[in-house]
């Protein structure tokens, strides 16, 4: 099975539904990351990852990686971290050092999907008030956080990063919280791993994703600069 190579005029999308199983989730190569597209495409479940030097690529994989903010799991030690207050959270205060910190080499890898393209693709989503970043300060100093886009009342999470024990999961708390809060139903975590697991993020099948999408990721938006 080949997949579709996107009309760089036009901002429309496959079905979700016909994205490749092997690589997991594949559906679509090309385009552009211009804020009407990505919203689009997160607007149907989609998102793009895709390596420095490589054509953008899209996916939709199959299960799909969640959480529901009221069902959080919070470990003995990381509650007795929040309780000490070992983080001062804080939301759309450093959105840019955020998603570059996330774009940092990693440990053992050989480099990272957040581009400069992506970044200045997101920056840009967070000037018009799609997308937010939640950051762990410590002693005045930038030790963790997160970033995704807010649609309707769904939050898409892109990624992580900590410089600290446990930064990243207290910002995860936090941003579960305000959205239980304001009574938005899943988190998109997109593809598990151990990190998020311990945290509560469960697999659901994509159709069941998508509906969810359907649901409740449209109009009206919680645009503009967030605050606990």
């Amino acid at each position: 099975m080949t997949i579709d190579s996107l009309d760089p005029e036009h901002f429309t999308f496959p079905d979700p539904a016909s994205a490749l199983d092997d690589p997991n989730g594949l559906l679509a190569v090309g385009g552009d990351l211009s804020p009407e597209r990505l919203m689009i495409a997160y607007r149907l479940g989609i998102f793009p990852w895709y390596e420095e030097g490589s054509p953008i690529l899209w996916w939709s994989p199959e299960p799909r990686a969640v959480m529901r903010p009221n069902e959080i799991r919070i470990s003995r030690s990381l509650k007795r971290r929040i309780d000490r207050g070992d983080y001062e959270i804080s939301v759309d205060r450093a959105f840019r050092d955020v998603i570059s910190a996330c774009a940092a080499p990693r440990p053992n890898s050989g480099g990272t999907w957040i581009t400069d393209a992506m970044i200045s693709a997101y920056c840009e989503l967070h000037r018009r008030g799609y997308a937010h970043s939640f950051e762990a300060w410590q002693d005045h100093e930038l030790v963790g956080g997160l970033y995704g886009i807010s649609l309707g009342r769904l939050f898409f999470g892109e990624s992580m990063f900590s410089r600290a024990s446990d930064a990243s999961k207290v910002a995860f708390v936090r941003l579960a919280e305000l959205m239980d809060r304001w009574k938005f139903p899943l988190i998109d975590c997109q593809i598990p791993n151990p990190h998020l697991s311990s945290l509560g993020v469960v697999e659901i099948p994509r159709a069941e994703f998508l509906r969810y999408v359907e649901q409740f990721g449209q109009p009206p938006d919680r645009r503009g600069e967030w605050c606990l």
